[in-house]
């Protein structure tokens, strides 16, 4: 990691510790992200989510470009942070309930995982920490269109 575990930079990035896990942890940072999300909705409502995530994405930028200059990697499997900010930026569209935030999972999982155009384009050309958020934003952004889709033809709303 190039930081040692304790430095801020590195609890953020790798979302304190779920990034470390030993395989997927994109999905596990999701995950984390899942039961957060959860937490912040049902007990401060989703302005504080929609706080949460632009928070995240700010640290993120921060503690990303900490450690992808101390780790020499260009985005390191083990940074997290990007998969939490965009997770909660999904689940803005999302009601709390179990099934909407699984299908929100499942689509986030996906686009960041096939990175569709431009996506791919932007983790190529975009550097720093900017880069290793970004993608995976513009990954939320094409699940919350669907998820929007999605809510808008079942006549559900967050």
């Amino acid at each position: 990691m190039g930081l040692p575990w304790r430095h801020p930079a590195a609890l953020i990035a790798t979302g304190f510790g779920a990034g470390l896990l030993p395989v997927g942890p994109g999905s596990w940072g999701s995950f984390a992200a899942l039961i957060a999300a959860w937490f912040i909705v049902a007990h401060a409502g989703y302005a504080a989510l929609a706080a949460a995530a632009a928070i995240a994405f700010a640290l993120g930028w921060w503690a990303s470009a900490r450690v992808v200059e101390a780790s020499g990697f260009k985005d390191p499997r083990f940074i997290v942070i990007d998969e939490i900010a965009a997770q909660w930026l999904l689940l803005l569209a999302a009601p709390l309930d179990g099934r909407w935030y699984a299908g929100a999972f499942l689509l986030f999982r996906l686009f960041d995982i096939a990175k569709p155009w431009p996506i791919r384009t932007v983790e190529r050309r975009v550097a720093g920490g900017l880069g290793v958020m970004l993608d995976d934003v513009m990954a939320a952004l094409y699940a919350l269109l669907l998820l929007l889709i999605a809510g808008r033809a079942l006549g559900v709303r967050p």
